[in-house]
């Protein structure tokens, strides 16, 4: 993505630009906001990721991160890198290795490794490892590259507040 004086902008990579064995990486911090944003969207509200007396008593003892959260970070990844804006998912593999724990920072890595003959068909490896380089999610993803090249400003998203009903239970 490149800064300029206001607006962000970012530019696709077309299919006929991609090649097997192109690359790019995303990096993401997972904070608490982040997982009530996302327990609030996708209507998740598993204890293990937002009461943190019911997390301590689990295997992991703390709250951990919804999985989906990290495979919407490959999504992103996707849109906003490799190939980009115009991108359509078609399918996504996912296993989860690792717990991911708040405070640990995400780094999404994109490999393609196929481009279909006739379609702007794509397969990208995903692999997503935390701070300390161990995987805690990995898969595969195929989507529809974009056949058009565009460079597309950035629509930041509305700002949200989030009201505690009781502060006692945050992770």
């Amino acid at each position: 993505m490149t800064s300029t004086d206001q607006a962000q902008t970012v530019t696709n990579k077309t299919f006929d630009e991609i090649n097997v064995g192109d690359t790019a990486s995303y990096a993401r911090l997972v904070t608490h906001r982040e997982v009530q944003l996302f327990a609030a969207v996708s209507g998740d509200h598993n204890p293990v990721h937002l009461d943190p007396s019911y997390a301590e008593g689990t295997q992991f003892g703390e709250c951990i991160a919804h999985g989906m959260l990290t495979g919407a970070f490959i999504s992103a990844a996707i849109a906003m890198e490799l190939p980009g804006p115009g991108t359509i998912y078609l399918g996504q593999t996912l296993k989860f290795r690792a717990p991911v724990t708040l405070g640990d920072t995400l780094t999404v890595a994109l490999e393609v490794t196929e481009k279909h003959p006739s379609k702007p068909w794509v397969t990208i490896d995903c692999r997503v490892l935390n701070q300390n380089d161990k995987t805690v999610a990995l898969g595969e993803a195929q989507v529809m590259a974009p056949t058009k090249k565009e460079t597309v400003t950035v629509v930041p998203p509305p700002a949200i507040q989030l009201v505690d009903d009781d502060s006692t239970t945050n992770c």
